[in-house]
C-alpha cells in the first residue's frame, strides 16, 4: 500500500474545487497530454516535493490527465493496474463486491488524494472499483515510472511509507467501526467522517459532500432502509436536520459520542 496522502491534502479548501467553472472539464477531455491548467504533482501535493528535478521531469512526461463524467467509471474490481492516479478535482469513490453483489464503499477520494498504488507496487490487478461522484480530473502516472524513481530516491520511497502508514491506520479503525459498532454507532461515525473529510460549508453545520442514501448505507454497512430510518431517528432528536441529500450536524458533540460509544 502506498500514496494515499490524506495527511497532505487536509490543509486545502475542498469548497474550492466545487466552483470550478464545468467549461473546465470539457476542455481537459482534449488534453490528454496537458496537465498545465491544474497544476504539477509537487504543487498539489507536498510528498512529490521530494523527487529531484530530473525526477519530477520525467514523472511530468509520464503524466496524462484524464476528465471523467459524473457517475462514469473509472476501472473495474479485477482489472490490471498500468497506473497511480491522483484526484485532481472532483470526487472519486472506491467499492468492493461482496457477498451477494453487495457493494461496500472503501473509501471516498477528494482532490489529491492518490489510489491504485497498492495494486500497481504489488503488481496486482485492481481490488477495488474507481467510480467518478461528480464530473472529475484525474492525473494518471506511469506505473513503470513510479516504481522506477519510488526504487531510485530513498527519501520519496519514506515519504510514501508515512503516508502508507498513516492509511493503514485509518483502514483499521475502519474495519472496527464496520464489524463491531451498532448501526446508530457506525452511521454517526460516517457522517463525522464526511465533515472531517469534506468540512463544512459556508453556514458552518452543512456537510460539503451531498450522497444519496444508498451511499451512506454502503459506507456504514448496512442497508438503505436502516440508513433512512436511521437519519430520520437523528433529525427528530435534533442532532441533525436533513435537506434532499443536505446533512446538516446541529449537534456534532452528541453524534461523536454515539460514535465513541458504538
Amino acid at each position: 500500500m502506498c500514496l494515499l496522502f490524506t495527511t497532505f491534502a487536509a490543509n486545502f479548501k475542498w469548497v474550492i474545487y466545487r466552483e470550478v467553472p464545468f467549461s473546465l472539464f470539457f476542455k481537459c477531455k482534449r488534453m490528454r497530454k496537458n496537465h498545465e491548467d491544474f497544476g504539477k504533482l509537487w504543487e498539489l501535493n507536498a510528498v512529490w516535493n521530494h523527487l529531484t528535478p530530473d525526477e519530477k521531469e520525467y514523472i511530468d512526461r509520464h503524466t496524462n490527465t484524464k476528465f471523467y463524467r459524473k457517475n462514469e467509471i473509472i476501472y473495474n474490481e479485477g482489472d490490471p493496474t498500468d497506473h497511480v492516479v491522483m484526484v485532481v478535482r472532483g470526487t472519486v469513490r472506491l467499492t468492493k463486491e461482496g457477498v451477494g453483489q453487495r457493494l461496500q464503499i472503501i473509501r471516498l477520494l477528494k482532490p489529491f488524494d492518490t489510489f491504485g498504488y497498492r495494486s500497481a507496487i504489488a503488481g496486482d490487478c485492481h481490488s477495488t472499483a474507481a467510480t467518478a461522484l461528480e464530473p472529475t480530473v484525474l492525473y494518471y502516472i506511469d506505473r513503470d515510472a513510479f516504481l522506477e524513481v519510488i526504487q531510485q530516491n530513498i527519501t520519496f520511497c519514506y515519504a510514501v511509507l508515512v503516508a502508507m502508514s498513516k492509511d493503514l491506520g485509518i483502514s483499521e479503525s475502519q474495519t472496527v467501526n464496520l464489524t463491531q459498532k451498532h448501526i446508530r454507532g457506525r452511521l454517526a461515525e460516517t457522517l463525522i467522517t464526511l465533515r472531517k473529510t469534506y468540512g463544512l460549508e459556508g453556514d458552518g453545520v452543512t456537510i460539503a459532500m451531498y450522497m444519496a442514501r444508498e451511499d451512506l448505507a454502503n459506507m456504514s454497512n448496512m442497508t438503505t432502509s436502516n440508513a433512512i430510518r436511521t437519519l430520520s431517528q437523528f433529525a427528530s432528536e435534533g442532532l441533525i436536520s436533513l435537506d434532499g441529500r443536505r446533512i446538516r450536524l446541529l449537534d456534532e458533540n452528541e453524534l461523536t459520542r454515539i460514535s465513541r460509544l458504538g
